[in-house]
């Protein structure tokens, strides 16, 4: 491991779009990973402490143009 100067080594975050639309997902995966509201939660996604988007039920990933996440439920 290389020499910090700073005295600091910290872990990468790994934020980002975890699944993209059209995607299936389960209850409870998480869709989108970010520091702040970047993107708001829509129907059937649920927002965490740390403003992680996940999704409440079963089903399609879907992004709307003004950056609302959204899940589609399955028909079972």
């Amino acid at each position: 491991m290389a020499h910090m100067v700073n005295g600091r080594d910290g872990n990468p975050k790994t934020r980002g779009v975890k699944k993209y639309k059209g995607e299936v997902v389960k209850a409870g995966s998480i869709i989108v990973k970010q520091r702040g509201r970047s993107f708001k939660p829509g129907a059937n996604v649920g927002i965490g402490r740390d403003d992680t988007l996940f999704a409440l039920v079963s089903g399609v990933v879907n992004f709307k143009p003004n950056k609302v996440v959204s899940v589609i439920p399955d028909e079972k």
